[in-house]
């Protein structure tokens, strides 16, 4: 029987929101000092610590957490947007304490959460090998025999003496997952900075990583390619608000999270959604019309669509160069395609308070199912609005897209094309 890697009890991690005064917009140099004499008064008087908090909100980023990981699992890690899954793998990882329950951990820990992580900027790739290499433990000559198999899988031999500073983010996570990989963590915990890799290195990432899971050693992986899940995880922890609402086999946490997934997206009010951005514009809703302007619930597979994104300019001043951006996924999460509007040439200026964005796709080529829709908007190129989950999908009929009479349905892959055919002589 296989011994517990890893066990989590009763596991709470708690943040306190602050919120600026907001009668205090702008402050004067009285208004400095006498925040700073408030502050010392507490601390001297120890001013009772509701309020210390009374501009803070309480926010439980995790819950009442408790599982158990053996030795060898291989762990997907699942949930929407703001569930808890890189709060717990930073808590896992000991970069952030909890701030209730018990972690227990058996052997060695290697993390990849973001670009860089436990890199030293200032340092070269090869410096920082042996610098990580120490961090998990390892002596200078264990980390001289792999040092060879971490350059190769990283294919990041010509810059070796380079300052990781200047590398690109590709580099950056090619290096740092060989070395997270390679320096035989019993324990290795992967975030979806993978993502910033291409797609071959992404296969040899994940091909590294069940091979590690094969040798005995634990892997805890957090995604929203749910396929990937699938092939690369024997268990599977879904996360919902903070809390576990499933633990058990792959199949049925993927099943359960895209059951959620669908009923959410379908009712979702973009406007609770947590973003990032400056908040110039803000995306309030999302539909669908035809293009005579006429509402649809659903599209047609080859017939014109207009996709309407809804928003409000929440700043008093002119907007500029506004572009906006969407992409299209799978059911399961994997995105399709993306188109921003200055692809096709298309900025706005001087746009009214309250309006709508409007993006007309001619005939289109999706084959029946169910989509979902994520937008960005930028102003001047900086981020204005990132809704950080699905703000809609789409429902796809079959339709006419041939031109045959021959519908465009799922059997025929989720983007359908058309062809003029010919034949030759040769």
């Amino acid at each position: 029987m296989s011994e517990t890697s890893i066990r989590v009890e009763s596991l709470g991690k708690k943040y306190i929101l602050t919120h600026q005064d907001e009668g205090l917009k702008y402050k004067a140099l009285r208004d400095v000092v006498t925040s700073k004499i408030k502050s010392i008064s507490k601390q001297i008087f120890k001013a009772d610590d509701k309020n210390t908090h009374r501009n803070g909100e309480e926010f439980w980023a995790l819950k009442d957490i408790s599982f158990e990981i053996k030795q060898g699992d291989r762990v997907g890690i699942i949930g929407r947007n703001g569930a808890g899954k890189s709060t717990l793998l930073k808590v896992l990882s000991r970069i952030t304490e909890p701030s209730k329950g018990k972690i227990t951990i058996k052997g060695r820990v290697a993390s990849l959460l973001e670009v860089g992580t436990g890199f030293h900027p200032e340092l070269t790739g090869r410096e920082n090998i042996y610098l990580n290499g120490a961090i998990l433990g390892m002596s200078k000559a264990e980390i001289k025999r792999k040092f060879d198999e971490i350059v190769d899988f990283a294919e990041v031999e010509k810059f070796l003496d380079t300052p990781v500073k200047r590398y690109s983010s590709g580099m950056y996570v090619r290096l740092a997952f060989a070395v997270a990989a390679h320096l035989e963590p019993e324990i290795l915990i992967v975030d979806e900075v993978l993502a910033v890799g291409d797609i071959h290195f992404q296969k040899k990432c994940l091909g590294k990583m069940e091979d590690v899971g094969k040798e005995g050693r634990t892997v805890l992986f957090v995604s929203h390619q749910m396929a990937t899940v699938e092939n690369l995880c024997s268990q599977g922890i879904v996360l919902s608000a903070g809390s576990v609402k499933f633990i058990g086999n792959t199949k049925s946490a993927i099943n359960l999270y895209l059951r959620d997934l669908e009923a959410q997206t379908k009712s979702v009010n973009v406007v609770d959604l947590k973003r990032s951005g400056s908040g110039d514009i803000r995306i309030t809703n999302f539909s669908l019309e035809d293009i005579y302007g006429n509402p649809l619930m659903s599209a047609a597979s080859g017939e014109d669509l207009v996709l309407v994104f809804h928003y409000e300019v929440t700043v008093n001043k002119f907007i500029q160069n506004a572009t906006v951006g969407f992409s299209i996924h799978t059911f399961s999460g994997e995105r399709i395609t993306i188109l921003y509007s200055d692809y096709v040439g298309s900025t706005f200026s001087g746009i009214p308070k309250f309006g709508k964005f409007k993006c007309k796709i001619k005939d289109f080529p999706y084959a029946t199912g169910r989509y979902f829709i994520a937008v960005r908007v930028l102003v001047n190129g900086i981020e204005a609005d990132w809704p950080r989950d699905f703000i809609g999908c789409i429902d796809v009929v079959a339709g006419d897209f041939y031109r045959t009479g021959i519908s465009g349905h799922s059997g025929t892959g989720l983007v359908l094309l058309r062809g003029d055919w010919a034949v030759e002589e040769v």
